[in-house]
């Protein structure tokens, strides 16, 4: 047998080198590249294999660990999970700083491949530089956590066990059913260790994704279903973008006339002008979606996890005689809320599915509705884009008008807001301006706080695959990250990261790695003084605000004192990046009208006044109010709970 004698890390490199991937266009290389923060932990070992290595993998360098894989992460999202990159971190806190990334890209169904570096094998030096010491179990290393959060896991002990590591990785990296993030932890003594390594192991391998055919008697089964149904309503999934198949879900949906609402994954597989396009549906959705959600008589989830979100924590859903059919890759997934599961590939599951209903001859029962429901809809967004506050002065004696949810709170701290932050601007008619401005296929990207809410209602895509919202696990600091991996995937679109003041304190570290790799990433940063969401959901729930607005202590000893105004703009200049600000509508036009033309990444820092964003749409959601409290609201909020929780299915 030919062999060659390399480094485990030289190994691991080589290998990568040669993966392909054939969705049935032909193979394409699926590792593109490798981010990267070097310490003690890899720099030698991998690091050294990379620097020597063909070039086939590009090296990014991070700044910050979960920033990192946050980009990987975007990168293969966007990718339609068909190209993915490689993390490496060192021992100890690096490779801890990628977990949160790691949960993210799992819990989304998103391939990365992590190769976080650890403590010696052979336990010479220990305890090594920032080694984590278990007195009950030395075996245990830092890289243990990624258990909790990875799809496969595998520790090197010996250089020949790479060899089954990484075919069980590509296995899982490739699987359209079950993916997410693989770690394989690679201790920093057996990286740089040699061994003979067969030559057959760096052939050139190419693992063919072929779609998952639905078996006939299920499609049977689900077409007698729905041809007894009046009133049936699609719901589009992440699964549909990734399998490509938004043609064919526009399609089916025409030719039955069957309404369909998006998940945040979902949304843009489908133009948002299809006259069958509902919007987004769920806690976040809009009313034209929602309310034909509640009157239908079946549900066909297509591609679709089931979220709490998309069920509105399963009451949304009404109608007395529904049932639910599910077309999915995973068997999993496809079973969920008791439905009639279709295992399949989703561009698959409908072809065959809409062949077996035009046999029976099957056309939905809607007339009107769907038009109705979507003018009134449009009608309400009209207004949300529109609202301006004016503020009640002695000079002008303007009063503001109110979202009515919120109305009371926001009467009461408006003229403070709107004083500090120097605006009079709602985040929904700053949404409206910029899905107005920004080009038609620009990629919009998202994940936490309050915006994912309003671009799930207000967004309009006007091209496919251009919303980019992850909210599998609605990550605070993914969106300037996870902007930088999209601008890679698709380098000649503009990218637009839609981020609040809270997550951009959190994570913005990639920023600086856009500008290293002259990627222009624009950054709108929604300042609202706080985590505006979450303070909603206090007070929505009867407590009072704490710790969820930007505030100085006060001197009741409490958060309770002025807002604290930032200047953002200010911060990412010093970076290099050009910024604006805007305060008011004409000021974030000509802001991003500015942006547009400049050729590196941009910041507009935008004043929005908070409590001015979207609120629920006749959905309903299911969160922890407490059972016993001294405060009256609170127990009415407890009381309420009560109620739609009777309301809503058990499983």
């Amino acid at each position: 047998m030919e062999t060659i004698r390399l480094t485990t890390a030289q190994a691991l490199v080589k290998f990568l080198e040669q993966q392909y991937v054939d969705f049935g266009g032909g193979p394409e290389r699926y590792v593109h590249g490798v981010f990267t923060v070097f310490g003690h932990g890899n720099v030698l070992g991998l690091g050294q294999a990379l620097q020597e290595a063909s070039g086939a993998l590009t090296v990014y360098q991070g700044r910050n660990e979960q920033g990192m894989v946050h980009a990987a992460t975007a990168f293969a999202k966007q990718s339609r999970r068909r190209r993915i990159m490689a993390c490496t971190a060192s021992v100890g806190p690096g490779s801890a700083n990628m977990l949160t990334a790691a949960a993210t890209a799992t819990a989304n169904q998103i391939p990365v491949l992590l190769l976080p570096g650890d403590t010696f094998a052979t336990r010479q030096p220990d305890p090594v530089l920032q080694q984590m010491e278990h007195t009950y179990n030395l075996s245990i290393t830092v890289n243990d956590a990624f258990k909790a959060v990875s799809k496969y896991w595998d520790r090197i002990y010996r250089p020949e066990q790479l060899m089954t590591a990484l075919l069980n990785a590509m296995r899982v990296l490739t699987d359209p059913a079950d993916t997410g993030a693989v770690t394989i932890a690679l201790p920093q003594d057996v990286q740089s260790e040699a061994w003979d390594y067969p030559a057959e192991f760096f052939r050139k391998r190419v693992h063919r994704v072929a779609p998952r055919l639905p078996r006939p008697d299920e499609i049977a089964a689900a077409a007698e279903l729905i041809a007894g149904k009046q009133r049936p309503l699609l719901i589009c999934g992440g699964g549909v973008r990734y399998a490509g198949a938004g043609a064919d879900l526009r399609a089916f949906a025409e030719k039955f006339a069957i309404p369909f609402g998006e998940t945040q994954a979902g949304k843009s597989a489908v133009e948002s002008s299809c006259a069958f396009n509902l919007g987004g549906i769920g806690v976040t959705g809009n009313g034209s979606a929602n309310t034909l959600a509640k009157e239908a008589d079946l549900v066909i989830g297509v591609g679709t996890r089931f979220t709490d979100f998309t069920t509105a924590s399963k009451s949304l859903f009404a109608h007395p005689e529904v049932e639910f059919v599910t077309l999915n890759a995973s068997p999993y997934h496809a079973a969920k809320l008791d439905a009639l599961a279709v295992v399949c590939d989703a561009a698959e599951g409908l072809r065959a599915l809409s062949a077996a209903l035009e046999e029976r001859g099957y056309r939905s029962a809607y007339t009107d509705e769907i038009v109705s429901a979507q003018d009134a809809w449009n009608t309400e967004r009209q207004r949300l884009c529109g609202v301006e506050y004016n503020i009640k002065t002695e000079e002008n004696g303007n009063a503001a008008p109110f979202v009515p949810e919120v109305a009371g709170h926001l009467d009461e701290k408006l003229p403070e807001y709107a004083a500090k932050l120097d605006t009079t601007l709602a985040q929904t008619r700053a949404l409206g301006i910029i899905n107005e401005y920004i080009p038609q296929d620009a990629i919009v990207i998202g994940a936490a706080g309050s915006l994912p809410g309003d671009m799930q209602r207000m967004w309009k895509a006007a091209v496919p695959d251009t919303y980019h919202m992850e909210y599998g696990f609605s990550c605070m600091g993914y969106e300037i990250s996870g902007a930088l991996g999209v601008k890679l995937a698709e380098p000649e679109r503009e990218v637009y990261a839609l981020v609040g003041d809270g997550s951009y304190q959190m994570l913005h570290s990639e920023l600086v790695t856009s500008l290293q790799e002259n990627r222009k990433i624009n950054v709108i940063l929604l300042d609202n003084a706080g985590f505006g969401c979450i303070n909603n959901l206090q007070m929505e729930q009867g407590l009072n605000s704490m710790a969820t607005e930007f505030r100085h202590r006060g001197p009741d000893g409490r958060m309770s004192g002025e807002l604290m105004r930032i200047d953002y703009a200010a911060s990412a200049a010093g970076y290099g990046v050009k910024t604006f600000t805007a305060s008011t509508a004409e000021e974030l036009r000509s802001a991003l009208e500015g942006a547009l033309k400049e050729e590196h990444s941009t910041l507009i820092d935008v004043k929005v006044l908070p409590k001015t964003m979207t609120h629920g749409y006749g959905a309903w959601w299911h969160v922890g109010v407490p059972e016993v409290s001294g405060s009256e609201a609170v127990q009415a909020a407890y009381e309420q709970r009560t109620g739609q929780l009777e309301k809503a299915r058990s499983y």
